[in-house]
């Protein structure tokens, strides 16, 4: 979910009912029962499964994602969501149809990792987590060179601003912030950056949060820390890479007297480019490790009961995937996405197992790759189990155990008010913060390919975000609870529309 982060620019609706528990005088009787046996603590032991070391973090494609799966396979097995009559793949719970695969290989960093720097004659190495992570499908580094600032590492002549310009980083190791300038209209990506590094002629980079960050940043508790992430360039040549502190990145700047503040503040205000070399050496060296495995999807379904309206589907997923070890640190990925995983798992439950009933069919999918990409999704969207032309709307949750207490949901194609009904009847509507589209997620595919979207995640900061802090003991039961009762009640409005 480096994937819910632009919003800004969306407008803030403010729902407004009921209390914060499952009102009957809202919700129909049947879908109250439901409501009222969501089970926040039964959500933790699958958090603290998923996330365990048991799972070794469930990167993509490797035995230990796939071992997730099983986990997810066998939960709807035993909820009777695989056909009767499907018979498993040899040693899974997956039935054929009803689980989507395909070959990927993945990086993974080695350890050990090290990153030193020199300045003054005096070298300091930086700690791993703390001070930098490489990019985690970084190749392998054994780089020794001179660090070169770039501001927002743009380098696009055609608007004007080229921080590129009367610069030499032939053979130099660039650091650049992430982000771009206030007010700067063109789309800029990681890749774009990396990409106009290695044009230039340099040899690696660095990338940092810079001591300014918008409001939305803070509500989201993006903070100084490095986090893991790919940076997906798809080029024939990607350059060794890492992300490091904004404390660290303030004092490789103050070695020469310059201060980062000032001069993000200046590319921000005036967007004059702040680029300069420094006199600073640095050295990286990691061993980069390539291995090819499979990426499993997981569907399950629960068969619509109305004989017009069971052709119609509805799609209800979470991402599965997470980053595994990477240099010799585990990333157990609780809140990202063990949580939205642990949501999916106790609706699909409640659906199966409460007498609610379904107009309309729902399908529940654990997709992999969505650190990758988006790769399980978008392999979904290819060769969908069920007509996408009959798919309805899909429901996809993320991020769901942290933060304020409120929701955050994101709506292309859906209506507010039926997105706001749904909350009345969970008993959650005061809690819900409604946006527009959210430009990252499994829910992407999906909207590309016309079909409507709403995404789930918990409100408020996720200091814990990509880092090897995001464990099981910092997921909220209450919030998950409230997340799953919200979804749940979101399906079945729209399972049962006329």
């Amino acid at each position: 979910m480096r994937r819910l982060l632009p919003m800004l620019g969306f407008v803030l609706l403010l729902a407004t009912a009921a209390s914060a528990a499952p009102d009957p005088r809202q919700a129909p009787d049947e879908l109250a029962t439901g409501l009222g046996a969501i089970s926040g603590s039964r959500m933790m032991a699958d958090v603290a499964r998923l996330s365990s070391p048991a799972f070794n973090g469930r990167q993509t494609g490797t035995a230990d994602d796939v071992r997730a799966a099983q986990f997810v396979a066998e939960r709807f097995e035993s909820l009777g969501l695989f056909p009767s009559g499907d018979q498993p793949l040899p040693g899974s719970a997956v039935g054929p149809r009803w689980a989507q695969s395909k070959a990927f290989t993945g990086s993974s960093i080695q350890a050990p990792a090290r990153m030193e720097w020199t300045a003054k004659d005096v070298t300091t190495s930086a700690r791993l987590d703390p001070d930098f992570l490489p990019v985690l499908d970084s190749p392998s580094a054994s780089v020794s060179a001179r660090l070169v600032f770039v501001g927002y590492g743009i380098s696009d002549p055609a608007q004007g601003f080229d921080e590129y310009a009367d610069l030499d980083v032939r053979d130099r190791v660039v650091l650049f912030l992430r982000g771009k300038p206030e007010g700067y209209a063109a789309s800029v990506t990681h890749a774009d950056k990396e990409r106009a590094a290695r044009k230039h002629g340099a040899i690696a980079f660095l990338t940092a949060t810079g001591p300014i960050v918008s409001a939305y940043e803070t509500r989201r508790g993006i903070n100084r820390a490095p986090a893991a992430f790919y940076s997906q360039a798809n080029d024939e040549r990607p350059l060794p890479g890492a992300w490091i502190s904004t404390d660290l990145a303030e004092q490789l700047l103050a070695v020469d007297g310059r201060s980062l503040r000032e001069a993000q503040e200046r590319l921000n205000r005036q967007r004059t480019p702040q680029s300069v070399p420094t006199n600073v050496s640095l050295h990286l060296a990691w061993d980069s490790r390539r291995e090819a495995g499979t990426l499993v999807n997981v569907v399950g379904t629960i068969p619509g009961q109305d004989p017009v309206l069971r052709d119609r589907t509805l799609v209800i997923g979470a991402h599965r995937d997470h980053f595994g070890r990477q240099a010799g640190l585990l990333f157990p990925g609780a809140d990202d996405n063990a949580s939205g995983t642990a949501v999916l798992l106790e609706v699909a439950k409640t659906l199966a197992r409460s007498g609610l009933t379904s107009k309309r069919t729902i399908l529940f999918v654990s997709f992999s790759g969505e650190e990758q990409g988006l790769v399980g999704s978008r392999l979904y969207i290819s060769t969908p189990p069920l007509p996408l032309d009959q798919t309805i709307a899909m429901l996809n949750v993320d991020h769901a155990g942290i933060g304020n207490g409120r929701l955050t949901v994101g709506l292309t194609g859906l209506s507010k008010e039926g997105a706001i009904e749904a909350g009345k009847m969970a008993g959650v509507a005061e809690l819900l913060d409604l946006y527009g589209f959210f430009p990252g997620g499994d829910h992407v595919p999906f909207k590309e390919a016309g079909i409507p979207t709403a995404t789930i995640v918990s409100a408020g900061p996720h200091p814990h975000f990509h880092q090897p802090s995001d464990t099981a003991d910092t997921v909220k039961p209450e919030i998950l609870e409230r997340a799953a009762r919200y979804l749940l009640a979101l399906a079945w409005h729209l399972a049962n529309a006329p």
